[in-house]
């Protein structure tokens, strides 16, 4: 077995588990345990994941240790796409948008129609180059405006000059990807700048979109961003009423509007952008948007 695809397997289990043993993974790949440990170095030196001792957690795993874009990137990709494409029906032409890192807002970033005449403003290195390229390739029209700072592993800009340029907007929505939402913790990161920024930015704008599939419910990152009730529309997926079970209905009190990415239209089920209703109550169908 080529090394590889020894990490891509690797890689499978701490997906599904959360933490591997590297005696465990000999096994399983009948291989050495140095040869495992040689792939979990290799992984850990590129973000995917963290070596500890007698062997490795997701980058996740931890409070207060912040996942690599490149890590992030290859998770939950259709909950992800969904969500963005959900996301793009909430903008209209003109609008001036605050977009945060993480890979669910660069998604959105990716599909942002370029002939609204659209001002965005983000922190995120990944967001700004996906405009830029949208601008040089298919002569796109948004204006954008970077918000300069301390680079993260999520390749976000933080620390006080971000903030500082951020107090001065006033933006119409902010979209925000985040690494934890608990009904308790709120929205959350595990990072004290990011958090301090992302807090920034809900403050700029009118209203506050998070972007967050049905993975981050339940997980709590070091810093406070804001509480769910700060959250104007939650955008998720499907498996969001699994997720949070028993606790729907407190989630659903928190944030009046929370949408479901992804869903095909049925004549049994709620069609794609479907809002999760009350307790006891039918689902609702998308609002008409403006001009309609």
């Amino acid at each position: 077995m080529l090394a590889a695809q020894r990490q891509h397997l690797i890689l499978q289990e701490l997906e599904a588990a959360g933490t591997v043993r590297v005696a465990a993974l000999a096994e399983l790949l009948d291989v050495s345990e140095m040869t495992v440990r040689r792939d979990i170095d290799a992984l850990d030196a590129g973000g995917l994941l963290l070596r500890v001792h007698g062997g490795a957690a997701r980058t996740d795993s931890f409070s207060a240790l912040e996942p690599a874009f490149a890590s992030k990137s290859t998770r939950e990709l259709a909950a992800k796409a969904a969500i963005a494409a959900e996301a793009v029906r909430l903008i209209e032409p003109g609008m001036t948008l605050l977009i945060s890192g993480g890979t669910t807002t660069f998604e959105l970033a990716r599909i942002l129609p370029g002939n609204m005449g659209l001002t965005v403003a983000t922190n995120s290195l990944m967001v700004a180059n996906s405009l830029a390229s949208g601008v040089e390739e298919d002569g796109s029209d948004i204006r954008t405006l970077i918000l300069g700072g301390e680079r993260t592993p999520s390749e976000a800009l933080v620390g006080p000059l971000a903030a500082q340029a951020v107090r001065t907007l006033e933006a119409d929505l902010c979209f925000m990807g985040v690494h934890g939402m608990d009904p308790q913790a709120g929205i959350t990161s595990p990072n004290l700048l990011e958090a301090e920024l992302n807090a920034a930015m809900i403050s700029a704008s009118r209203k506050l979109i998070v972007l967050a599939d049905a993975t981050k419910y339940g997980l709590v990152g070091l810093a406070g961003i804001s509480p769910l009730s700060a959250i104007h529309t939650l955008i998720t997926d499907v498996r969001i009423t699994e997720a949070a079970g028993d606790a729907l209905a407190a989630l659903h009190q928190a944030v009046g509007d929370i949408r479901i990415a992804g869903l095909e239209p049925g004549p049994d089920g709620p069609a794609a952008g479907a809002l999760i209703p009350p307790p006891g109550a039918e689902h609702l169908s998308p609002p008409a948007s403006k001009g309609q």
